[in-house]
């Protein structure tokens, strides 16, 4: 029956509802006539009347078609339908009255008023049966999918009215935080409180629950649907009004923050102003061009209008949107943008580049960074960082190119993690070779050191913003972990400041103003999205704030320098710090151990070598665990 129903065309359908008002309207008239005679004379009656019977068919079939009767699914049966079918019946009741005139057929205006009137009355019914007997098909030939709906307010209720006649859905109760609906009966169907999901899904054999709140945050939408989740539920959300009609974006209502709202502080001028004379004019190379710190090098390298500009990069993707953007940059003057695919640790390729594009002054960004992933990767990690700072440097003062700057990081000091020891090998690497052959040479070594850049690449706040997306919660390592931040812009500008102004061997420092807690930052993410934390203090808050643990090698705080000791150089936020480095054989010895330890592919003896060589190093001085004064997040 099932697959029958399925395989009726549309004018199979009409045809059959046609059939229906047909048989419909000599049933009305003999319900007309027994109002006002006996049985006898009510079929007398009908027999008198079919004279004028076919042809009353007949026209209520023309008008059925033309008034769209027939055509209206029994889905779409409603008010409107209803208020045509009156007209059709008005209609059919007149044509009745005129043709028995015509007919002479006594037949009094009362009666055709009522056998008007029945007639609505039957359409309305008929339809009304029809669509429950093929629900009722439908029901028992398919798997029904029974759903909960959680809301029900004016969203849910008109969810359940539209789902009353779906053929495959089924709404079976409602759930609402709203204490005043719980335990009444919305549209015949009972509200329960939440905390009663799990008890209602068992007893009724929910397959799906969907949500019905459009006007409750997004990040409140999400914890609930991850709750309901983590039950086995499979949970779908309904849109608001303004957003099925186009008038609200249907991803989130999130919009990218300004990392400079984060600094806490003003931020350094971020253009340089006026031509630095230390790359205008030169054949500049920067290795690592695609990152976050790479790429802007690149855009303020530009307005310093060198002769060349070289981009290295390991990644094709990386390289082919920087070198797309710096195009566009370059437009109309005469500087060369290369890009080329490559690594640092290949000393043959490095050698070419430098010699084939006659290289004045590198700018070092390429590094593996993600201090997580280093220290589950070490000898991926030393290799680039140490290694490729080594082939990268010698290569270069082997080509006599004029400038180089390492860009380095505040985790290098002391550090407690392999990705901060790799950054401190390759400050004494860089350290090594402008002490023995750059400066004999005058050429100009150096590395700057700072801390995290405000929307980096696997910096926090891109972290949390996408946890904000995702609806929370936004993790952080420890309540009382701070860091020193700069926005991409001012590091980078001080970075060239602090390249042009070096004179050899400096390890520069930049001065990054008071370090920022990482739970304050979360915070700022949080309210700066127009939503409110959710804690002990506030438990109806719309996002939580969830405390992980500090992770193997991670420093409750940086620092800047090893001995605590800042020379100023003319600029406020710029600082070089002198600090004992290894000797020639010290550092030799160090790149051998490393060597042998990659070539084993044992990662002990490469952290022994760190061990060793990094003054201050401690490895996993916290198990990860460790939560002082940890919050309870609110569950």
């Amino acid at each position: 029956m099932l697959n029958l129903i399925k395989s009726l065309s549309r004018t199979q359908k009409r045809n059959i509802l046609i059939a229906v008002d047909s048989t419909l309207i000599p049933a009305a008239l003999f319900f007309a006539f027994s109002l006002r005679l006996p049985t006898d004379g009510a079929l007398a009656m009908m027999w008198d009347y079919l004279p004028v019977l076919p042809y009353v068919l007949i026209i209520a079939a023309g008008l059925s078609i033309w008034l769209g009767i027939s055509s209206t699914t029994l889905n779409d049966y409603e008010a409107g339908s209803i208020g045509r079918t009156a007209v059709f019946s008005f209609f059919v009741a007149t044509s009745s009255v005129i043709l028995t005139s015509v007919a002479d057929i006594q037949m009094g205006l009362k009666t055709q008023i009522v056998f008007g009137i029945t007639f609505f009355v039957f359409s309305v019914i008929s339809r009304a049966l029809l669509l429950q007997i093929v629900l009722a098909i439908y029901r028992t030939g398919t798997n029904r999918c029974r759903v909960l709906i959680y809301g029900a307010g004016t969203t849910g209720m008109q969810l359940v009215s539209a789902l009353r006649s779906h053929e495959i859905i089924e709404p079976v109760a409602f759930v609402d935080d709203n204490q005043a609906l719980q335990g009444v009966s919305v549209l015949r169907l009972p509200v329960y409180s939440p905390v009663r999901i799990a008890e209602i899904v068992a007893e009724n054999k929910i397959d799906r629950v969907l949500l019905a709140m459009p006007s409750q945050s997004q990040p409140k939408q999400m914890q609930i649907a991850r709750r309901l989740q983590q039950m086995g539920l499979e949970v779908q959300t309904l849109p608001s009004f303004s957003q099925l009609i186009g008038e609200e974006a249907l991803i989130d209502k999130l919009t990218p923050i300004n990392p400079r709202s984060f600094l806490g502080r003003d931020e350094v001028n971020a253009r340089q102003g006026k031509r630095d004379e230390a790359y205008t004019g030169r054949r500049v190379l920067i290795s690592g061009a695609g990152g976050s710190i790479g790429s802007e090098l690149s855009r303020q390298v530009i307005e310093s209008h060198p002769e060349k500009l070289v981009l290295y990069e390991l990644s094709e993707h990386a390289l082919y949107q920087i070198h797309q953007e710096v195009m566009q940059l370059v437009e109309g003057s005469n500087i060369e943008i290369v890009p080329l695919l490559g690594s640092v640790t290949d000393a043959r390729q490095v050698r070419r580049v430098q010699m084939d594009h006659d290289i004045e002054v590198i700018l070092h960004a390429a590094a593996y960074k993600h201090v997580p992933l280093v220290e589950s990767n070490p000898l991926a990690g030393l290799a680039n960082n140490v290694l490729g700072t080594h082939t990268l440097v010698t290569e270069a003062a082997a080509s006599g190119v004029e400038r180089f700057v390492l860009i380095s990081s505040d985790k290098a000091v002391r550090p407690t993690n392999i990705m901060g020891a790799s950054k401190r090998l390759a400050e004494l690497v860089v350290q090594d070779v402008a002490k023995r052959i750059a400066e004999g040479n005058g050429l100009v070594f150096a590395a700057v050191r700072f801390g995290n850049v405000l929307g980096s690449s696997g910096s926090v706040v891109p972290l949390f913003q996408e946890q904000l997306r995702r609806g929370g919660p936004l993790t952080v390592t420890h309540p009382d972990v701070s860091r020193y931040f700069m926005t991409v812009q001012e590091a980078v500008h001080l970075v060239l400041r602090a390249g042009s102004m070096a004179k050899g061997g400096e390890v520069f420092v930049l001065d990054m103003g008071k370090p920022v807690k990482i739970e304050q930052l979360a915070r700022q993410v949080i309210e700066s999205a127009g939503y409110s934390v959710r804690d002990v203090n506030n438990p109806d808050g719309d996002m939580e704030i969830e405390f992980t643990g500090l992770r193997p090698g991670e420093k409750m705080t940086e620092e800047l320098t090893i001995n605590g000791t800042l020379i100023g150089t003319g600029h406020k936020k710029i600082f070089f710090t002198v600090e004992e480095g290894l000797s020639e054989i010290e550092v030799a010895s160090a790149l051998r151990s490393l060597r042998h330890a990659l070539a084993a592919g044992d990662e002990s003896e490469a952290r022994a070598m760190v061990m060793r060589w990094v003054e201050g190093y401690r490895a996993n001085p916290h198990d990860g665990n460790e939560l002082p004064g940890r919050i309870t997040p609110v569950t």
